[in-house]
């Protein structure tokens, strides 16, 4: 199994690690009800999708 010949330094390491950050999600407003959603997602809160419902429960 190979090893490394030398110590990565911190810099190497923090540029390695660069692009492992997460990110928070993009919430969009309801159009419906106000509450936030994921984009071309229905709303968790009334069920409604581009206007309709699409869940089949009560709409707010």
């Amino acid at each position: 199994m190979a090893l490394p010949k030398h110590k990565t330094s911190k810099s190497k390491r923090g540029m390695r690690r660069a692009h492992k950050k997460t990110e928070a999600p993009n919430l969009v407003p309801c159009p419906q009800c106000g509450e936030k959603r994921l984009p071309h997602h229905a709303c968790p809160s009334c069920g409604s999708y581009k206007g309709r419902n699409v869940t089949g429960g009560d709409e707010v």
